[in-house]
């Protein structure tokens, strides 16, 4: 099913969302990838402030290539998931409902997103130069000495996911499998 959704989210929205579904989002999103993932993880460990509220918000693991001249960024396709699986339950316990990436979530991480209401969604690795015309604005706000793994505010239009994960635990990945398996059998 193809659905358009705001962002951020809300917890009535992200129940919506089924593994599969093609989703456009508009709105407000945050980057964030390893190292500033880890700052914000010590951050909260320390109960310090952090570059931005987590809650009913999304986290694009991107590190964005440089912007040519009059664009908004460079190219912005996602960076494997699994990188931030040890920061995500942290972060999903503080509020964040969404998380875009690519490849496999850990079971620790998708446990975390039955129990904290939060949908994994996954952008095409390779398109990073498509992508990149679905943001309108960004705007590095935390972490600069990072370069091009600061945090940065997105605004978005119609920016292309799929559910690979829903807030029930629907694994995209793994059904896909189960269903190529059987009609191979």
């Amino acid at each position: 099913m193809t659905k358009h959704i705001n962002a951020p989210l809300t917890e009535e929205v992200v129940n919506t969302l089924c593994a599969g579904d093609y989703v456009y989002i508009t709105g407000t999103i945050y980057t964030a990838r390893d190292a500033a993932h880890k700052r914000i993880y010590e951050s909260l460990e320390n109960g310090e402030q952090i570059p931005f509220d987590l809650k009913n918000n999304i986290v694009y693991y991107l590190g964005p290539t440089p912007a040519r001249e009059n664009k908004v960024i460079g190219s912005a396709g996602p960076t494997t998931s699994s990188r931030m699986d040890k920061y995500a339950p942290l972060l999903m316990e503080n509020g964040l409902k969404g998380m875009i990436g690519k490849g496999k979530r850990s079971t620790a991480v998708i446990a975390s997103m039955k129990e904290n209401g939060c949908v994994y969604f996954a952008a095409v690795g390779g398109a990073g130069a498509l992508l990149s015309k679905c943001i309108t604005k960004s705007t590095v706000i935390a972490y600069d000495d990072l370069g091009t793994e600061a945090v940065r505010c997105l605004q978005v239009k119609d920016f292309p996911v799929i559910v690979v994960i829903d807030s029930k635990g629907n694994n995209l990945y793994e059904s896909a499998i189960n269903e190529y398996i059987q009609i191979e059998n």
